[in-house]
């Protein structure tokens, strides 16, 4: 069985670097976006929080109205015994029986009062929820309409770069599949770790494009080789020659083009 042939030092070189390109693009695109998709997450959220709290407090007032209700039965009742036992008072026999039936009236009276005095509570408690209703459905107007402005710039955000991005995404994924899981995974580290996403970067002007740290030009003849993977002493990330990165920029912008 043909054993596949070895990926050379400098075709590694290139397609980190090709990656690199991509990867920028991607971040590019992204950062026009900027902090839109949390934004929108973040009114939703707010607006969904907002309906349940509506939802909470008409359900308050619907279970307050239900009170009302039953103190007003209550008070139906309670002056019903009241006449019953004003009537019975008519044709007591003796004073026991008349002082019974007044305790009984004075206890209705009470229950009547302690009743309208609920009732009086609960209208000031329904008064003061309905005028959060009208507050948070104000507030529910106001996301909805910043959601809706929010929503309409982010989709045109996307419309604008989807096709790219999915290209992109996909171009990313192919380069990154060329290189072994172990040098992927040192990219994938240093690219986390550095400013801006950069983790494969070109020697300017004597330079590191990563740290700016000037270059010894020994070590700048042993990187434009490509015999071995360099990397930046002050800030980590890998380098190439400015001559391989202006090639594999000029592919990637014509790959670009094609989108």
């Amino acid at each position: 069985m043909a054993k596949s042939k070895e990926i050379t030092v400098e075709e590694k070189l290139r397609a980190l670097y090709d990656l690199q390109l991509i990867d920028s693009r991607i971040d590019e695109i992204r950062n026009v976006r900027g902090e839109l998709p949390l934004e929108v997450q973040d009114l939703e959220d707010e607006i969904a929080g907002l309906n349940t709290r509506l939802a909470n407090l008409n359900t308050d007032v619907e279970n307050l109205e239900i009170d009302i209700s039953n103190k007003k039965i209550a008070i139906k009742e309670a002056k019903t015994l009241n006449d019953k036992y004003l009537e019975q008072q008519k044709n007591v026999k003796n004073n026991r029986e008349f002082d019974s039936l007044s305790k009984e009236i004075e206890f209705q009276a009470l229950e009547i009062e302690l009743c309208e005095k609920r009732i009086n509570e609960f209208k000031a408690k329904i008064a003061h929820k309905n005028e959060l209703i009208e507050s948070t459905k104000e507030t529910i107007d106001l996301r909805s309409n910043h959601l809706g402005h929010k929503k309409s710039e982010l989709n045109a955000i996307i419309a604008e770069t989807d096709k790219e991005e999915k290209l992109l995404i996909a171009k990313s994924k192919e380069f990154g599949k060329s290189l072994d899981e172990r040098l992927l995974s040192a990219y994938t580290r240093i690219r986390t770790n550095v400013r801006n996403g950069l983790a494969v970067v070109s020697v300017e002007r004597g330079a590191s494009g990563g740290s700016f740290f000037t270059i010894p030009p020994q070590r700048q003849l042993e990187i434009a080789s490509r015999k071995k993977i360099m990397t930046d002493e002050h800030s980590g990330r890998i380098l190439v020659d400015t001559e391989l990165a202006d090639e594999e920029k000029l592919k990637i912008q014509a790959l670009l083009a094609e989108v």
